[in-house]
C-alpha cells in the first residue's frame, strides 16, 4: 500500500510550511507517502469554476492509476480518528493503494470529485487549503500511532 498526497501548489507561510513537512515527515515512519503538489492556477482574469477546472485536470492527470481516490472536500464523509486509523489499516491489509486530493483555494473541479471513491470533510468549518494539508498529514501520523498502539493519539 502507498499514500499518495496531492495538493495543489506549495505551502506559501513559512511557519504553516514547516508544519506540514514536519507531520508529513512523521506520517512516513507509518505508511509510504508521496506528496504530489500540482501547479496552482494564477487566477488572474479567470473565475472560480475555471481555476477549479484547470485544477481538477492537473490533479486527475497525476493520480495513480491504481488508487482509491479520497477527495478532501466539506460535503464528505466525518471521521473521528481511530475510525479513520482502521480504515486505512484496512485499505493496507486489502493491497490498496489510496490518493488523498486537496483542491486549491477555490476548492475541487468537478473532474476530481467525478472520479473520487470518497469524499471525506476534514472539518466541519470551510479550511485554506494549506491548513487543510497540514490536518490530513497529521491525522495521518495520527492514525500510524493509533494503528501501532503508541501514545500520541491520546
Amino acid at each position: 500500500m502507498r499514500v499518495a498526497l496531492l495538493v495543489i501548489g506549495r505551502p506559501r507561510h513559512a511557519g504553516l510550511a514547516d508544519a506540514i513537512r514536519d507531520y508529513e515527515s512523521r506520517a512516513t515512519h507509518y505508511w509510504p507517502l508521496d506528496v504530489i503538489e500540482v501547479k496552482e492556477e494564477p487566477g488572474r482574469n479567470l473565475s472560480a469554476d475555471q481555476v477549479r477546472e484547470r485544477e481538477a485536470e492537473r490533479l486527475v492527470a497525476r493520480l495513480p492509476a491504481d488508487a482509491l481516490v479520497v477527495a478532501c472536500d466539506p460535503g464528505g464523509v466525518t471521521m473521528e480518528s481511530e475510525p479513520f486509523a482502521r480504515w486505512l489499516q484496512e485499505q493496507r491489509e486489502s493491497a490498496r493503494n489510496v490518493a488523498f486530493v486537496i483542491g486549491g483555494a477555490h476548492g475541487l473541479g468537478p473532474a476530481v470529485r467525478q472520479r473520487a471513491n470518497r469524499r471525506l470533510s476534514l472539518a466541519p468549518w470551510t479550511l485554506p487549503h494549506e491548513v487543510a494539508r497540514m490536518v490530513l498529514a497529521e491525522q495521518l501520523y495520527r492514525a500510524g500511532t493509533i494503528v501501532r498502539g503508541e501514545p500520541y493519539h491520546k
